[in-house]
């Protein structure tokens, strides 16, 4: 993220972009705001009051300041330094012998051929099967028996509160977001139907060989035609009665776990009845947050794999159902607020698909653009003689009062 819209100049309608792909409607209104910020001088206006008009360095400044707090929600916490002594240090790297040289190695093999027994077993279930309810709940167990695989391998203390989930149709379940597992997380205790960004390499071949057998919807952020499909395909999936629960992230980005980000409306206004999961990680060994712009998944993995546990506490909250005369933007806040309560979240308003914008790499000359139109707002003066005779007698008289 680049910045945000200056505060000076009149901002665009953004209603004109709002069935453009995110990333269009990202920059067609930043031009319009640049077009309006570096527009003509007015032609009563002063060359002195352009030259020392600080107005667009301190709204850059400003927008440096928000762009400070939006980054915040991104960011991993630095490790606690040790307070290393004699007798300290032996025991230190001990346990990072132990837990690089013993734990990781059969981490890693529980992982391994807990996927392998798990992967061979859905496909030769598709091989053999047709598609039925008996082959459904099989790969919906297969799929389960994954991810506690997968939780052996982090040695995942998990607490979970409140009441199971049960199916039903008309009812979603909605959560905060903070990395891939945490659906690994909550399928390993109730399966779940999710839906989630379509990922590469091994993470691809799991999606769409293991768990499509749960009816789970993959997406592109980027592409809108896409996530519109997956908009109605929702919509029927949770019209049916027989259907696995339907899980969704509306934050629609991993955040830190000390953070929560704006929650999308697609979940919210479909006249569904809401039921609020909160997940809290206790990072006392391992920060469970994945920076997916700065961090394979795999490499991710290892970092939980070679950690000493990772302790997660999961909270099912009372279902939530929208209010009379409620919007879906106000039936989604509130349920935010109450994931937040429950899991000790910061709520705060920005985009997460602002994470995935740079708008310095999308416009590399931003910098000589604006110094482009302030040369041009000088200009503008300077090819008037009486303009620059006027100022520069202003200027004259100011500098002798300042004297006197």
């Amino acid at each position: 993220m680049g910045g945000v819209a200056p505060a000076g100049p009149s901002l665009p309608n953004m209603e004109a972009f709002a069935e453009r792909p995110d990333s269009v409607a990202v920059e067609q209104a930043f031009e319009t705001v640049e077009a309006q910020r570096f527009k003509g001088p007015p032609a009563n206006s002063d060359l002195l009051v352009d030259v020392l008009d600080i107005s667009n360095v301190l709204t850059d400044g400003a927008a440096a300041m928000v762009d400070d707090s939006f980054m915040r929600c991104f960011t991993v916490r630095s490790s606690e330094a040790w307070n290393f002594n004699f007798y300290l240090l032996p025991i230190w790297c001990f346990g990072v012998l132990f837990r690089y040289l013993v734990l990781f190695p059969l981490r890693l093999l529980t992982a391994v051929v807990g996927n392998c027994l798990c992967i061979l077993c859905v496909l030769l279930l598709k091989a053999v099967m047709r598609p039925s309810k008996f082959r459904k709940k099989i790969e919906m167990r297969l799929a389960q028996a994954m991810c506690w695989a997968f939780l052996m391998s982090w040695s995942a203390v998990v607490k979970f509160h409140g009441p199971t989930p049960v199916a039903a149709p008309n009812r979603i379940w909605v959560a905060n977001h903070s990395s891939m597992i945490d659906y690994g997380i909550l399928n390993s205790y109730r399966p779940f139907c999710v839906i989630m960004q379509l990922q590469g390499g091994w993470v691809r071949f799991i999606q769409t060989n293991v768990l499509s057998g749960l009816g789970c919807l993959w997406f592109n952020r980027n592409d809108i035609k896409d996530r519109q499909i997956v908009g109605q395909r929702m919509k029927e999936h949770v019209s049916q009665p027989d259907s696995i629960p339907l899980l969704i992230f509306p934050e629609g980005t991993c955040v830190n776990n000390e953070y929560t980000v704006l929650f999308k409306r697609g979940a919210f206004d479909m006249g569904c009845t809401v039921c609020p999961v909160a997940i809290k990680y206790n990072k006392i060994f391992v920060d469970a947050f994945w920076n997916s712009k700065r961090q394979s998944f795999g490499s991710y993995l290892v970092k939980i794999m070679t950690s000493w546990a990772l302790v997660c506490d999961v909270w099912f909250l009372e279902p939530q159902n929208k209010r009379d005369n409620e919007t879906a933007d106000e039936f989604a806040a509130r349920v935010q607020q109450m994931i937040a309560a429950k899991a000790g979240l910061k709520v705060v308003p920005w985009d997460g698909y602002l994470k995935y914008y740079n708008l310095g790499e999308r416009n590399p000359g931003l910098i000589e653009k604006r110094r482009k139109g302030y040369g041009d707002r000088i200009k503008a003066h300077l090819d008037g003689s009486d303009a620059v005779g006027r100022s520069g007698s202003n200027l004259r008289r100011r500098v002798n009062a300042d004297n006197k």
